[in-house]
């Protein structure tokens, strides 16, 4: 989408920073709290069996389930139980994307993004029905706001809600990313999205509060699923929960997931490296609470970072580039990935524009590195503390530079697991 100059374009740059090194790097383990991963599968199943939530479905009744737009461990599992276990009662199943203004905001882009993500008939043993009409269904006692929600989910005789409930990037709450948010905003479509973001951040949980709570009066929820991931990506609590105690149940669910969430075990960085960002990762691109890096001003915190490159948009984001505005430098490969018309309706939704600016764009990785050791204001740059992870979801192994060996190794936090090694540039300048 964006032109980053032809051939040849690019030589001064690369006279400007041609004799810059790029320091060796090490492999390094940061250790976390590691509560044990969960057979989702069998816990589902289990908690629907001894809490009778299913008593309610009758032959031949249709069950929406909720889908978000984020990479979830299990969830297609998650799904896949679900739907089992409804068809065994004679249940009619299927899938909604619930991701608000996401993929476009458009049914079609919805839909393509959760069969790329894996929710096919064929995997799932449920049909995505996808649409961004909504129907009103209440408005706040509080502010008087409207209550929308997706037109198939209403029109389902029952509704299960299924999320991953963790910290927000760009607010602070007792409802951030989680069945509430899905409710209000994932649900709510763009329209309701808008509604929920329209005073900003700042009221954001409020929002989530009153819209999610008038919703549930009018939803027929059979039941929500909550997932809690800990620091290695695996699902390590698993919730069953009935749609009247959603409200209730959330917050202390939140609390477990932000004790258990991987960061960065560093205070100061001359220059973090990530190897992508994507809305599959984050709905900021990449978690804003490990990058110390924000586009709200209502969160704050995290690691005091000089420099940040991000060399690249997943594919699973479909060129959704929310992030690239909050990095210092990029890659042409990631500007050409950036697709206005798949990032734009989420921040004029969002009403954040930070993250969608573009950062200053070097050709390839290693330039990138460069720059960011040019631009990072320090007398001898071989000492330069540089950190390098794959996204803000996997951290548990990363890279770090040579100089930051004396401070880590007799830090119970870190295992170093390599001899420093060179990193290998192929033809084009890019990290193999």
């Amino acid at each position: 989408m964006i032109h980053t100059g032809g051939e040849g374009d690019w030589q001064v740059i690369e006279d400007l920073l041609k004799d810059i090194a790029i320091p060796r790097m090490v492999r390094v383990r940061q250790n976390f709290v590691h509560p044990a991963a969960l057979d989702v599968e069998q816990e589902i199943l289990r908690q629907l069996s001894s809490t009778g939530l299913l008593q309610p479905l009758k032959k031949g009744e249709t069950v929406a389930i909720t889908v978000g737009s984020r990479g979830i461990s299990n969830q297609v599992l998650a799904v896949r139980t679900i739907v089992r276990a409804i068809k065994a009662l004679g249940g009619l199943p299927f899938i909604v994307p619930a991701m608000g203004s996401h993929a476009g905001a458009t049914a079609e882009g919805q839909k393509a993004m959760l069969l790329g993500m894996g929710f096919s008939e064929e995997n799932t043993g449920a049909p995505i029905r996808a649409t961004m009409e909504t129907v009103e269904i209440g408005r706040t006692d509080e502010e008087d706001l409207p209550v929308l929600t997706d037109r198939f989910a209403y029109e389902a005789d029952h509704l299960v809600v299924l999320n991953r409930i963790k910290a927000h990037v760009c607010f602070n709450g007792p409802y951030e990313s989680g069945l509430a948010k899905m409710i209000t905003i994932g649900l709510g479509k763009q329209k309701g999205a808008d509604i929920a973001h329209n005073l900003g951040f700042g009221h954001m949980p409020d929002h989530i509060r009153l819209i999610a709570s008038k919703a549930l009066e009018k939803l027929k929820v059979l039941f929500a699923v909550g997932l809690v991931e800990n620091a290695f990506q695996e699902t390590c609590v698993v919730e069953v929960i009935p749609g009247g105690e959603i409200m209730d149940r959330e917050p202390r669910l939140l609390e477990l997931a932000k004790e258990y969430a991987p960061k960065l075990h560093f205070t100061k960085l001359d220059a973090l490296v990530i190897d992508e960002i994507g809305k599959n990762i984050s709905g900021s691109g990449f978690d804003t609470k490990v990058v110390g890096r924000y586009h709200s001003d209502w969160v704050s915190g995290g690691p005091q970072i000089n420099r940040l490159l991000i060399l690249d948009i997943s594919k699973e984001s479909k060129g959704n580039g929310n992030g690239l505005g909050m990095a210092d430098f990029s890659t042409s490969r990631a500007a050409e990935k950036f697709d206005f018309t798949q990032t734009y309706p989420n921040t004029l939704t969002a009403l954040l524009t930070g993250g969608v600016k573009i950062p200053m764009v070097l050709p390839n990785d290693r330039q990138g590195l460069q720059a960011c050791i040019k631009t990072s204001n320090l007398a001898d740059w071989s000492t330069a503390r540089i950190v390098r992870i794959h996204n803000t979801l996997s951290l548990t192994e990363i890279e770090v530079s040579e100089s930051m060996l004396a401070s880590i190794v007799d830090d119970p936090r870190f295992e170093i697991l390599s001899e420093p090694y060179e990193l290998r540039f192929d033809a084009s300048g890019n990290l193999f």
